[in-house]
């Protein structure tokens, strides 16, 4: 658990800000991941119960048993009643500067509703940086958004710019995805307890604010 600090910990779940670059489960190709790394320190292990892209730091909750974990899952999926908010720096402006992002998504062939509502931070010189909060959560959706209206997230090599994403490697040396889940809210009344944490966004998101004039 070196390289992943524990932003919160108790009989229930742990929190924890998966560092950019570790997987959250394994497969092919992944010799460690967050979930094999929860397996080796943990005795039992805590029970993943919602996901984040493997480019994607921040908070990320784990429950202590499966009696835990199933009550955490109803509150990430089916009742919706935990809160994720993001920080990206992004290609560009949004218009409206706050607002919402309603947009039928491909789900393995489906098409499904999806909703992020985004708010606009600081504005740089041709950059943003956002504060986004999920109100569905199909896969890659705030990436797959922010394209869509014309705001890429920096560093993204899956939907963002990249002949941008190669200059600013070059000229910059940006090399990571620049989203990070920086809060994660559950009401007490869902939760049993008051749980509202922060994870600090890492040094090199810090330092491509300053690169974006931010």
């Amino acid at each position: 658990m070196n390289r992943i600090k524990v932003l919160f910990e108790n009989d229930c779940c742990i929190v924890l800000d998966k560092p950019a670059g570790l997987a959250v489960q394994g497969g092919k190709g992944i010799e460690n991941s967050l979930d094999s790394i929860l397996a080796r320190e943990f005795s039992p292990r805590p029970l993943l119960v919602h996901r984040l892209d493997r480019d994607t730091s921040g908070c990320i909750l784990a429950a202590k048993g499966r009696e835990a974990a199933a009550r955490f899952s109803r509150l990430f999926s089916g009742e919706r009643q935990a809160v994720k908010r993001y920080l990206a720096v992004c290609a560009g402006r949004p218009e409206p500067a706050d607002g919402s992002i309603t947009l039928e998504l491909d789900v393995r062939g489906t098409l499904k509703a999806s909703e992020t509502v985004y708010r606009l931070l600081e504005a740089g010189d041709g950059f943003s940086l956002l504060e986004l909060e999920l109100g569905t959560g199909r896969m890659h959706q705030i990436r797959r958004h922010l394209a869509r209206i014309g705001c890429p997230i920096l560093g993204d090599d899956k939907y963002g710019d990249f002949a941008l994403n190669r200059k600013l490697r070059k000229t910059r040396g940006l090399k990571k995805l620049l989203l990070h889940a920086s809060r994660l809210i559950i009401p007490e009344e869902a939760a049993g307890f008051p749980l509202d944490i922060t994870a600090p966004p890492p040094d090199y998101f810090l330092e491509a604010l300053g690169m974006a004039g931010i």
